[in-house]
Parts: C-alpha cells; sequence; structure tokens
C-alpha cells in the first residue's frame, strides 16, 4: 500500500467542486433535513466531533460546512488504489485505529493550524444499533494539543440509515476549549473527562430526534 504523505496538509479543491453533488446524492437517496447550521463557524480551525451510523455519514456533514474538512479515516480504506484516490481527494486521510497512531495524530494537528477543519468520530467505529456509544480519548487529545473548540453533530436516524429513510443532521452550538476543563498537568483522567464532555453534548443533541424543518 502506497504510504500517505503525512509531511503536510493538502486541501483538494476536487472535495469542494463536488459538495453540490453530494449534497444533491444525499437529499435524493436520503429524506435528510438539517438543524443548527448557524452553530457553524465561519472561520475553521476546529474539530467537528459526531456520532456515528453509516458510511456517507462524512459526507452529509461536510456538504454544509464552508471550509476543507479533513476527515480520519481507517487505513483499511485505502488499499485499493482507485479509493485511496478518492478518499484523499477528498481530504481524508488515514488512521490505524488499533493502536495510538502518532502519524495520523500529528496530522490531525497541522489541518487544525492550518485552518483548516478536522472531522473525528469520537465512538472510533459504527454503531451496530445507530446509538452513541462511549467516546475515545483521541477527539480529547487532539483539542488538547491544538486548543481547538470542538463542534458537536448528531445523526439521528428511526430507520437503521438505509436508504431513503428520514435522517436528521443536527449542528450543535460551539464547545469551547475552555469547557473541556484541561489543566496543566495533562493527565489521562482529563482526556477521559473531555471526551466525556463531548459526547454528552452529541448525544443531547440526538436525543431531540427529528426535528420539523423542511429539508435544505
Amino acid at each position: 500500500m502506497k504510504e500517505f504523505d503525512y509531511s503536510h496538509v493538502q486541501s483538494y479543491k476536487f472535495a469542494e467542486v463536488m459538495k453540490p453533488f453530494l449534497k444533491f446524492l444525499a437529499k435524493a437517496f436520503m429524506r435528510i433535513e438539517y438543524e443548527g447550521v448557524e452553530n457553524i463557524p465561519e472561520k475553521g480551525g476546529y474539530i467537528v466531533a459526531s456520532n456515528h451510523v453509516s458510511a456517507p455519514d462524512p459526507t452529509y456533514i461536510l456538504t454544509e460546512i464552508k471550509k476543507p474538512v479533513h476527515y480520519m479515516n481507517k487505513k483499511e480504506h485505502f488499499k485499493n488504489p482507485v479509493m485511496r484516490w478518492i478518499y484523499t481527494r477528498f481530504n481524508s486521510f488515514p488512521v490505524n485505529r488499533g493502536q495510538a497512531d502518532r502519524k495520523a495524530i500529528d496530522y490531525s494537528i497541522k489541518v487544525i493550524e492550518a485552518g483548516n477543519i478536522l472531522g473525528i468520530f469520537p465512538e472510533g467505529t459504527r454503531s451496530k444499533d445507530y446509538k452513541p456509544k462511549q467516546a475515545r480519548t483521541g477527539v480529547a487529545l487532539i483539542a488538547r494539543e491544538t486548543k481547538a473548540d470542538v463542534l458537536p453533530v448528531a445523526l439521528y436516524t428511526s430507520d437503521r440509515a438505509k436508504p431513503f429513510s428520514k435522517l436528521t443532521v443536527r449542528f450543535g452550538p460551539l464547545i469551547p476549549y475552555e469547557a473541556l476543563g484541561f489543566g496543566e498537568g495533562g493527565k489521562s483522567e482529563e482526556l477521559k473527562a473531555a471526551s466525556d464532555i463531548i459526547m454528552k453534548e452529541i448525544v443531547e443533541l440526538w436525543k431531540q430526534g427529528h426535528g420539523e424543518k423542511k429539508n435544505t
């Protein structure tokens, strides 16, 4: 497998050009509605964190965000040359989920420091029952090292996220870095607590279920 270039952040125009097409596909294959889009910051340099219910989840989110969104993606998706090209052009980068992947963490930091947006699913994998699960500490680690704010997003479906089912994508108020409770010591317990804070906000958004707004 060709090694991903972690040395510098590349934001491809292909991803931005394709956003209208991706939004069209989302509306064609899902009864999708968006809420809280006014909570999306105009500037980059933050983390967007969401629960994970289906493979296309990143596209449902990034189409509403004006700045480039760089999503962590499991390295297995990059084995096929064609899929590697596609994922890379959509600003996705590989992460080894089975270990502490320092290369992916460092690249995530570069993404934020470059004024772009890091997309991450704190749970680390898709939820089999479509309900939010406990967050891993990776999202908090990156937030701590960059002092980045976090935009919580909830994906809610009552129909197993299958084609033509209803999906609500709800953006919550930005979580300021200061609200994550980090001290000067950088203790591991703080990472766990900060991850829980982020996931709690996502869960609260998720509990609101389907809204009444029309599709956008």
